[in-house]
């Protein structure tokens, strides 16, 4: 959340927290609260609500922010319910004046807005009472937080008098609930607009920043080392120059059952303490993983106890993209990851809501990768195993790609074998000539170049005449 307000509040300032019920408000209110506490500040937390604190209590009593030997000491809770009702805005505001003295709050969470607009006459009484308590609240610098149920439009008289205003969205986008907020408003900030992505769990509300509006330029300087790294395939460095340029991100495109995860395998073989390497995927879990890699020839599992070598595994359900993005760049920032295999980009691309922003999604995200000085190989899955045209990522996508190979299957003479095409190295002399590759007892491996054929690309060859 901090990211997105640019730092996080300023001090002194009032803010708006609103949504629809069941969005998070008092969620966020608390954890706010007691996260403020934890910095050995005190908070007021103010309610207009009916619910008794004690049920209150009892939700919170769920999630691991919750402090309960916090209550009353470095957070106090305080109902004007009572008072709102018998003696009106006025009192609401002498008693928080008194509170606020004597408790010494640097935050202020007033829980209920809503019931104080529906006590207020005309607008102007709406605007004196948040005028008031901001006012209040600014003589002893403290930070207040309004939160409410009502969607409070851009005119509204709160909206013109606080310093930023926090919209919390639940909906519905197909089959499955999506939690996104909105910063519409932010003072003194270089706040990050647009829609970004949460989730409520037992550790309360986390955000998930648009990953190209966090990171719309790499967190550090790009030494652009293009030195060439080992595949790990046999046979094939020889056709790169040398092996993938250092901190390139190579695509590698093939349908299901080609060797997109064998080519991995190899690729991550070579790993070592010095070179840590990670495996970022969806499909195999660590321990099938192992399995493959085993039957392969290939020890992976002295590499995992080294530490050399991490195998993260996200299962293919549901997922927020960004949280993805952020795990991902987590895990390398962790141990220096210098060697990455994502498995897949193509299952990154399912978990997004909105699929107009991939492409700066993913130009964000692999920049960041270089700058890191990662040398990545992603895959992405073609939909047939034998089709007329080949449809790999749109162009836009490919383009902030440095290198493309395809590897696939293809039948000719009545016999399947597999094909390795390098397609494109960035900056580097390649051999572009389809080469056939077997696995074998070390994994994938470079034969030779595949016979003259036409069709080689779609799985369906047919040789040329001599």
């Amino acid at each position: 959340m901090n990211t997105v307000f640019g730092g996080g509040f300023i001090e002194g300032a009032s803010y708006i927290v609103q949504g629809q019920p069941g969005a998070g408000k008092t969620i966020l209110g608390n954890q706010i609260a007691f996260a403020t506490a934890a910095a050995g500040k005190r908070v007021l937390y103010i309610t207009l609500l009916a619910e008794t604190h004690d049920r209150l209590f009892q939700s919170l009593s769920t999630l691991t922010f919750f402090d309960k030997q916090q209550l009353g000491r470095s957070v106090s809770y305080l109902s004007v319910f009572q008072t709102l009702n018998k003696e009106g805005l006025s009192a609401v505001v002498n008693l928080l004046r008194k509170e606020t003295k004597r408790q010494g709050a640097s935050l202020i969470v007033f829980d209920g807005l809503l019931n104080a607009r529906d006590r207020a006459e005309t607008q102007l009484d709406v605007k004196t009472f948040v005028a008031e308590v901001q006012s209040q609240a600014a003589f002893v610098g403290c930070t207040v937080l309004f939160l409410t149920s009502a969607r409070l439009e851009d005119d509204s008289p709160e909206h013109t008098m606080v310093d930023g205003v926090l919209e919390l969205h639940d909906e519905l986008v197909g089959a499955r609930t999506v939690r996104r907020a909105r910063l519409r408003k932010s003072r003194g900030s270089a706040a990050l607009g647009g829609y970004h992505q949460y989730e409520i769990t037992e550790d309360g509300i986390s955000v998930y920043p648009r990953l190209e509006a966090a990171l719309s330029r790499p967190s550090v300087e790009d030494a652009a080392d293009t030195q060439p790294v080992l595949s790990g395939i046999e046979g094939l460095d020889a056709l790169t120059g040398g092996g993938l340029p250092r901190g390139s991100t190579t695509l590698l495109v093939g349908p299901s059952g080609s060797g997109k995860t064998t080519f991995g395998i190899n690729f991550l073989a070579q790993c070592s303490v010095a070179e840590p390497g990670l495996h970022f995927g969806f499909y195999e879990t660590p321990k099938r993983l192992m399995l493959k890699a085993r039957a392969l020839g290939l020890d992976l599992q002295t590499h995992v106890d080294s530490g050399a070598l991490e195998i993260a595994w996200h299962p293919l359900t549901e997922n927020l993209l960004d949280k993805l993005a952020y795990r991902l760049l987590d895990a390398i920032a962790a141990r220096g990851v210098k060697r990455l295999f994502l498995d897949s980009f193509g299952a990154m691309e399912r978990a997004a809501v909105s699929r107009t922003r991939l492409v700066e999604f993913f130009a964000a995200l692999t920049n960041e990768l270089r700058a890191q000085g990662v040398t990545t190989v992603g895959t992405w899955e073609l939909r047939d195993l034998f089709a007329s045209e080949v449809t790999a990522p749109n162009s836009e996508i490919s383009s902030l790609l440095d290198n493309l190979i395809m590897i696939r299957q293809v039948e000719i003479r009545s016999e399947y074998k597999r094909v390795l095409s390098v397609l494109k190295v960035r900056d580097h002399a390649f051999q572009a000539a389809p080469q056939e590759v077997v696995i074998g007892e070390r994994g994938l491996a470079i034969r030779g170049d595949f016979e003259p054929a036409s069709g080689i690309s779609t799985g369906l060859a047919r040789p040329l005449e001599a």
